[in-house]
C-alpha cells in the first residue's frame, strides 16, 4: 500500500481563516436581514438573531484557535467551552443576579462580580480532566467560555429589541446586533480570557486548578473593569450634568447647553475606550508571557 499523507492548510493561511469565517458569516447575515425585510417572514427571525449574535464570538474563537497550536486543548474541548460553558455561565449569572443583586449605585459592580464568577465556574467545569496546564491554553479556553456567554446573551438582547411598543421592529433588532457585535471583542471574551490565563498559570506549577491571591486580585480588577464598562452610560450622563450645570432629572440633558450631547458621547465612548485599552493591554501582556513560557 502507498502511504497517504494528509496535508492541512499552510500555517500562513491558517492564521487568516478567521477572516473567512467573519466575511462569509457577515454576508449570510446581511442576506438574511434583506430577505426578512422584503418578505416579512417571521420564521426567518431566528436565523437573523442567531447569525448576528454568534458571528463575532465564533470568529474570535476561530482566531484564538488559529493562533494557539496546543497539544492539550482539543477543538472538541473548545467547542464544549463555547457552547456548554457559555450556556452554564449565562444561567448561573442569571440566577445569582436575581438572588443577590439589589438596585443601587453599585449595581453594575455587582453585575461584574457575578458574571465573572459565573464564567470562571463554567471554565473550571470545562477544564475538568486536563492534566497539563499552560497559560496560553487558559487564555484560549477562557475566551471560548466568555465568547459563548456573549453569544447567548446577545441573542436575548436581540430578541428583546425586536419587541417595541409599536410592534415588531427588525431595524431595532439589527441595530442591537450590530452594536453588540462591534463591541464583542472587548467584552466577555476579553475578561474571561485574562482570568483563564491567570488561573492556568497557577495550575501549571502544581498540575491542578487552585485559588491563589494573584487570581483573586485579577478577578477583582477584571470585575471592576467589567462594572465600569456597564456603567459608563450612567457615568457619562452624570459628568455631562455636572459640567453643564443641569439639574439631575430623567432627561439626560435638561436645559443643557448645545454642547451637552457631544460631551456625553465623548465621556461614554472615551470611557469605554479607556476600559477596553486596559483590558487589551492585560491580555496582550499575558499572551506574550505565555508564548515566552512555551518557547523555554
Amino acid at each position: 500500500m502507498v502511504p497517504v499523507t494528509l496535508v492541512g492548510p499552510r500555517p500562513t493561511l491558517r492564521r487568516w481563516r478567521w477572516l473567512g469565517v467573519l466575511f462569509s458569516g457577515l454576508l449570510l447575515w446581511v442576506l438574511s436581514v434583506i430577505v426578512t425585510g422584503l418578505t416579512g417572514n417571521l420564521n426567518l427571525i431566528p436565523t437573523v438573531v442567531l447569525l448576528g449574535s454568534f458571528l463575532v464570538p465564533t470568529t474570535a474563537v476561530v482566531f484564538y484557535l488559529d493562533h494557539d497550536s496546543s497539544a492539550t486543548i482539543s477543538s472538541q474541548r473548545i467547542f464544549f467551552a463555547f457552547v456548554y460553558g457559555g450556556v452554564l455561565g449565562v444561567l448561573t449569572a442569571s440566577l445569582l443576579e436575581v438572588w443577590l443583586l439589589q438596585d443601587g449605585i453599585f449595581i453594575y459592580l455587582g453585575v461584574g462580580l457575578i458574571e465573572e464568577l459565573a464564567k470562571v465556574l463554567a471554565l473550571v467545569l470545562v477544564a475538568w480532566g486536563i492534566r497539563h496546564f499552560t497559560r496560553l491554553d487558559g487564555i484560549v479556553l477562557g475566551a471560548a467560555v466568555g465568547f459563548g456567554f456573549a453569544a447567548f446573551e446577545s441573542s436575548g438582547y436581540a430578541l428583546n429589541a425586536l419587541f417595541t411598543p409599536h410592534g415588531l421592529s427588525l431595524l431595532s433588532l439589527v441595530w442591537t446586533e450590530v452594536l453588540r457585535g462591534v463591541l464583542a471583542p472587548v467584552g466577555h471574551g476579553l475578561w474571561t480570557g485574562i482570568l483563564g490565563g491567570v488561573l492556568f498559570e497557577a495550575a501549571a506549577a502544581r498540575g491542578r486548578l487552585r485559588l491563589t491571591s494573584k487570581f483573586v486580585g485579577a478577578y477583582l480588577l477584571v470585575s471592576l473593569l467589567h462594572g465600569l464598562w456597564d456603567s459608563m452610560r450612567g457615568i457619562a450622563i452624570l459628568l455631562t450634568l455636572l459640567l453643564t450645570s443641569g439639574p439631575l432629572a430623567l432627561n439626560p440633558f435638561p436645559r443643557a447647553t448645545d454642547v451637552a450631547p457631544a460631551l456625553f458621547l465623548v465621556f461614554e465612548l472615551g470611557g469605554m475606550a479607556v476600559v477596553s485599552a486596559v483590558g487589551l493591554f492585560m491580555l496582550r501582556r499575558s499572551w506574550r508571557r505565555a508564548q515566552l513560557e512555551l518557547a523555554c
